[in-house]
């Protein structure tokens, strides 16, 4: 993610790109009171089983059935450890997009595996089942990766009928997708809950799939590897297959369990906030149409992200949002190939559609602490910078 290097030497009040939501010390003094009296700070506690009950009765409403769940300190390690559950062979290859955060490979990598880089759909900027289906003509795969970019859910029905057809095994990394992404299916989610996130803990992560045995393993996996299950054939307290420390702690789960209870209102604030900023967009930039992903209608945005469609207005808007102290972000870029410690991956391709997302992908401040003042000032440096209408 590219961040703009210069200080603005504007006088006006700076506007962050992101503002965490999280509860207040009020807020947070009956869940600490809890775990003050049962003095269980780590290693599942009751705070973070709660958390993971709640969860999971979420995503049985939306699925019909109950997935299976569990917590993890961090959706990088949520990753790693899925990726580990698969049990590939050491230095299996796995598809993953161009455009992507760098904890994507980084999890593959640490995994003992290698990223492939793809590329990516035109109109909702993911890594689809059809380019999956070409890659894999392309270069030997053995697993997917894919990723629910800023947000947008996948429709894993296509999924299912890949891994069905492949026998290749799907994780989508869905870190910023919670409240969207609620199909299961036969993919692995693995979702984020760190501060920046629509839902957040400060720090965390979920694991959920309709597989018991592959989050099973995840959890075990979390906890250094050690056996607590007494039906195993490792004794109890043994290591199988060495792990790391991946647990939630029971403050991350008492501040997950406080979003959890205002999270209704915190996703209606952000699909009220994301609507009327593109509203204002579209309406008061003349010199181009912003050009959106496609995703499916209603969505809780934790990023808001738009192609800038004019050779060279992605840098006049940064430059006056710079002026006028407004953070902005080129978010995942460099394409994940392009970092310096990827730049030996294998790659699917010339990447033409992530090549072009990537000469012009702007992301815009994005917090329910932007009120309509703020928006306005926003939405007037992107217009100067714009232009008139052609």
């Amino acid at each position: 993610m590219q961040a703009n290097p210069h200080q603005s030497p504007s006088a006006e009040p700076r506007i962050p790109l992101l503002v965490p939501e999280m509860p207040t010390a009020d807020d947070l003094l009956p869940w600490l009171r809890r775990i003050d009296a049962t003095r269980w700070y780590s290693n599942f506690g009751p705070l973070c089983r709660e958390l993971e009950g709640a969860l999971g009765d979420m995503f049985a409403r939306h699925n019909g059935e109950r997935p299976h769940l569990t917590t993890v300190s961090n959706a990088t390690l949520g990753l790693e450890l899925a990726l580990t559950a698969l049990d590939l062979e050491p230095g299996a290859r796995v598809l993953v997009p161009a455009l992507t955060f760098a904890a994507t490979a980084t999890a593959v990598v640490r995994a003992g595996l290698v990223p492939v880089v793809t590329d990516i759909d035109p109109d909702s900027w993911l890594l689809t089942p059809a380019i999956a289906r070409q890659a894999c003509e392309a270069l030997h795969v053995d697993a997917v990766l894919t990723v629910a970019t800023f947000g947008c859910p996948h429709d894993v029905g296509p999924w299912d009928e890949f891994t069905a057809a492949t026998g290749k095994p799907v994780i989508i990394d869905a870190a910023g997708a919670f409240g969207n992404q609620w199909q299961v299916g036969t993919t692995t989610l693995v979702f984020s809950m760190h501060a920046t996130k629509s839902f957040a803990a400060g720090e965390g992560g979920m694991v959920v799939s309709r597989d018991a045995a592959l989050v099973a393993r995840v959890r075990q996996l979390s906890n250094f590897g050690i056996n607590l299950d007494p039906r195993a054939t490792t004794p109890i307290g043994q290591v199988d297959l060495p792990g790391t420390n991946a647990k939630l702690s029971e403050y991350h789960a008492a501040i997950g369990l406080a979003n959890l209870a205002r999270w209704p209102a915190t996703a209606a604030a952000r699909r009220t906030l994301f609507d009327r900023y593109r509203a204002l967009l579209e309406a008061g930039v003349g010199g181009f149409a912003p050009v959106w992903q496609r995703t499916p209608a209603g969505i809780t945005r934790t990023l808001l992200c738009f192609r800038v469609p004019v050779v060279g207005a992605r840098e006049a808007i940064e430059v006056a949002c710079q002026a006028a102290n407004i953070e902005t972000r080129r978010w995942y870029l460099p394409l994940i190939h392009q970092h310096d410690g990827f730049t030996e991956l294998p790659v699917a391709g010339s990447l033409p559609v992530a090549g072009a997302v990537a000469t012009d992908l702007l992301g815009l401040p994005f917090h329910t602490r932007l009120d309509e003042g703020t928006l306005a000032r926003i939405v007037g440096a992107v217009a100067r910078a714009a232009g008139p209408a052609a």
